[in-house]
């Protein structure tokens, strides 16, 4: 088969120049035959097989091939017959060839019964529809380098994105992600189309329905807006947010985003997000900022009050004054301690309430089986039992991080036979002042020599209201009051003396 070069070269020879079929086929070394076929098109040829390539020690197994694909049709997707597993079946057969020429000939059938999928283009109305989904991603937290699960809802005129980045994909953060989608949005969506996620749908029933969860249909009816589920394994039906989520990951994720907390990220994340309005969509007239612009006021208010994003769990004290919830211990002041309270476990934090106040907060651990202190909680009981105190776990942890300073007042105490329970004393301002405020107070305390905690709490009330410095007076324009004035005879007041006696 002859280039396509060489195929102009010929007809250019016969057409313009003029020259013979023998003079072309024998400067060009060709055959006459060639030369023939480049007259007749001047497109080269496709090459065909005018019949299938001989397989001579396939062959034979072919048909067995077909009927161990032919079974994968009926099997589990995820306990089919593979590639390598086909080659094994028939090599106990017999066939003795190479397990790529089985891979090749299994890849053709495949091709042949593959049909391409087409879809509907589709268009959306401002205001009416959006989609939701979760994706993964690496990130690195505190130093250390973590998988996220990112919340993504994309409105589908607009295709303004949101994402939210969260330690689990836990009802309360699913929640947590719309709340924050609404609000950056400014408005709802009339209908929210999803995967069937637990956090929203408890049973999968004929057709489109679904037995939703309770906790879903509360968040639902809080913002009044419908929702969609898709065909289990048709992602295509929400295919905006699904490409929304690879788009922000390569986009917005890469190189790896580093952060210190949660919130450092989500708030690099949201700043992303609006970056993007600036974006145009292929085949869209207006960038992504503009289209919202034109659909908010299409969307639903938000209403006065926000949605509260927590799981509420009865709980109980135990013997350590902890809650235990999802294998994880949080403390709970000791002396507000009730054997019966409940806990608010949102995506970040987890509440402890006794009535209707709040009377412990920590940050929420995703880890299982950890003790989660802070040590504040215990100091009444070790104002009580100073002698627990080398082995108190909460102060023994505390002790790892806390300042040089606390050790050296320690020390003086112990010494000057005042010991810990005034040491705790002094502890427990962290109960009403900053840390960092008790720490300057506490080395002002060793600095002036007053080492307890009436002195600390007297150096901490100094910082906080430092004294007034007196205003410089300038006597420029009053010269009558300058220092230079006669300075008075003070004998004078003698004479008033004498003559009063």
């Amino acid at each position: 088969m002859i280039s396509v070069e060489d195929r102009e070269k010929i007809r250019r020879a016969y057409f313009v120049e003029k020259q013979s079929l023998r003079q072309i086929a024998r400067d060009l070394h060709v055959a006459r035959k060639t030369v023939r076929k480049a007259l007749g098109a001047a497109e080269a040829e496709t090459y065909a097989l005018s019949e299938p390539r001989s397989a001579p020690m396939l062959g034979p197994y072919k048909q067995r091939i077909d009927e161990l694909l032919m079974e994968n049709e009926h099997l589990p997707p995820k306990q089919r017959y593979t590639s390598h597993k086909i080659y094994q079946a028939i090599a106990k057969d017999g066939y003795q060839g190479g397990e790529s020429t089985v891979r090749g000939y299994i890849g053709q059938r495949r091709r042949e019964k593959r049909r391409p999928k087409v879809y509907l283009p589709l268009e959306f109305d401002p205001g009416t529809d959006a989609q939701v989904d979760w994706g993964e991603a690496l990130v690195e937290i505190a130093g250390a380098r973590i998988t996220v699960q990112v919340f993504y809802m994309r409105l589908c005129y607009s295709r303004r994105l949101f994402m939210m980045a969260f330690p689990a994909q836990k009802q309360e953060a699913f929640f947590e992600g719309h709340v924050q989608a609404f609000h950056h949005f400014q408005g709802i969506p009339h209908r929210i189309a999803y995967d069937n996620l637990k956090a929203a749908v408890q049973k999968i029933l004929a057709g489109h329905t679904r037995q939703e969860q309770q906790a879903f249909v509360a968040l639902r009816s809080h913002y009044l807006f419908e929702s969609h589920f898709c065909t289990p394994g048709q992602g295509n039906e929400k295919g905006g947010v699904e490409h929304g989520v690879g788009f922000g990951r390569r986009n917005f994720m890469v190189p790896i985003p580093k952060a210190a907390t949660f919130a450092e990220l989500n708030t690099l994340l949201l700043a992303e997000c609006l970056k993007d309005d600036e974006r145009q969509v292929d085949g869209q007239p207006v960038v992504i900022g503009e289209a919202w612009e034109l659909e908010r006021p299409a969307l639903w208010p938000l209403p006065s009050r926000g949605y509260k994003c927590c799981v509420t769990r009865p709980v109980c004290l135990t013997p350590y004054s902890q809650i235990e919830f999802e294998t994880n211990r949080y403390s709970v002041p000791a002396d507000k301690a009730q054997p019966h309270l409940v806990l608010k476990a949102y995506p970040f934090r987890v509440d402890i309430l006794y009535l209707e106040d709040v009377i412990a907060s920590h940050a929420r651990c995703y880890e299982r089986h950890q003790d989660i202190f802070n040590p504040l909680h215990y100091l009444p009981l070790l104002e009580q039992r100073p002698g627990a105190f080398q082995h108190a776990k909460p102060v023994r942890r505390w002790r790892e991080t806390w300042p040089p300073a606390y050790e050296r007042l320690l020390a003086k105490l112990q010494t000057e036979g005042q010991g810990v329970r005034e040491f705790v004393r002094i502890l427990r301002l962290h109960e009403k002042y900053p840390a960092h405020l008790v720490e300057q107070a506490v080395a002002q305390a060793l600095e002036y020599g007053c080492i307890h905690a009436d002195g600390v709490e007297l150096c901490l009330r100094q910082l906080l209201r430092p004294e007034i410095t007196a205003a410089v007076l300038d006597l420029a324009g009053h010269p009558r009051l300058s220092s230079d004035l006669e300075r008075p005879d003070l004998h004078r007041y003698d004479l008033l003396l004498v003559a009063g006696g």
